[in-house]
C-alpha cells in the first residue's frame, strides 16, 4: 500500500503495515481537491490503474501518456519554459469512493492524475504540482518497480 501525506509532501510505502520506503513528494499547489478543472491533489482512496514507462531512460520525457522520445535537460527546459514535465515513470491513479473521487467531475482517472517524475529542481519539499504526485526521477523509478497494478494508494488531505 502507498500512503501519500500532503501536510508533511511524503509518500510511504507500506508492507505489512511496516514502512518499507519514504520518499519526498511535491502534490498540488493549490492543495487538497477532486473537482475537475480544480488543480487539486485528490483525498482518499485510490488504486493504480495503469503503470507507464516501464524501461525507459531515467528523464524520459513523457506527453499524453506517451513518451515522446525526449531525454529532459536544462536546454529543452529553457527550449519549452511552460510544460509541465512529467518524467520517467507514470502511475496512473484511479479512484475508489463513487461521489468522492470516482465518476462524474471528481474522478481522479478522467483528471489524469499521476504519481511520476519531475525534474530534480523542482523537487524543493514543497507543494507546486498542477495535481499529480511528483518525485524525483530515482525514487518514482524504485516505486514503479515495488508496486504492481492495483496496489492500493491513500492520500490524507
Amino acid at each position: 500500500m502507498i500512503d501519500v501525506s500532503i501536510a508533511e509532501q511524503r509518500l510511504r510505502l507500506l508492507q505489512a503495515g511496516e514502512v518499507v520506503a519514504d520518499f519526498p513528494v511535491s502534490t498540488a499547489k493549490n492543495g487538497p481537491g477532486e473537482r475537475k478543472g480544480s488543480y487539486c491533489t485528490p483525498t482518499g482512496w485510490h488504486r493504480i490503474r495503469a503503470k507507464i514507462g516501464a524501461d525507459l531512460p531515467i528523464n524520459s520525457v513523457f506527453k499524453a501518456r506517451r513518451p515522446t522520445g525526449e531525454i529532459y535537460s536544462s536546454d529543452l527546459s529553457i527550449q519549452h519554459p511552460q510544460r509541465d514535465w512529467i518524467l520517467s515513470r507514470i502511475l496512473w491513479l484511479g479512484g475508489l469512493e463513487p461521489g468522492k473521487n470516482r465518476y462524474g467531475e471528481v474522478d481522479t482517472t478522467w483528471r489524469y492524475i499521476y504519481i511520476h517524475g519531475t525534474p530534480e529542481e523542482l523537487m524543493n519539499g514543497q507543494p507546486e504540482s498542477h495535481g499529480c504526485i511528483r518525485m524525483a526521477n530515482a525514487d518514482v523509478i524504485a516505486l514503479f518497480d515495488a508496486v504492481p497494478v492495483g496496489c492500493r494508494v491513500f492520500i490524507q488531505g
